[in-house]
């Protein structure tokens, strides 16, 4: 059986695999979901599944579903916030 290598793009040293364009590699692992954030140019970032559980991240869940429903524009889920208040939150989930 062979070695399995993941891809090596995380954000800021901080433990959050993400893939900075949709040319790049689309590929989530087993217990993770992709989420698109930012304001203008939307980045893709890859979590883990336990996020989902804390309340901040459920608030900005609910926040998409009242800013776009079930009709994301960037076809995957979109997270209505900045970039630097997205990974302060991840930083303080993880």
């Amino acid at each position: 059986m062979g070695l399995i290598r993941f891809p090596k793009t995380v954000h800021a040293n901080r433990g959050i695999p993400r893939c900075p364009s949709s040319s790049e590699v689309t590929y989530v692992p087993k217990g993770y979901f992709a989420v698109y954030v930012g304001e203008g140019i939307k980045k893709r970032f890859i979590v883990p599944l336990a996020y989902l559980r804390h309340s901040s991240f459920q608030t900005l869940l609910k926040m998409s579903e009242e800013e776009f429903g079930y009709d994301h524009p960037m076809g995957g889920l979109t997270l209505p916030c900045k970039e630097a208040t997205f990974l302060e939150l991840t930083h303080a989930i993880h």
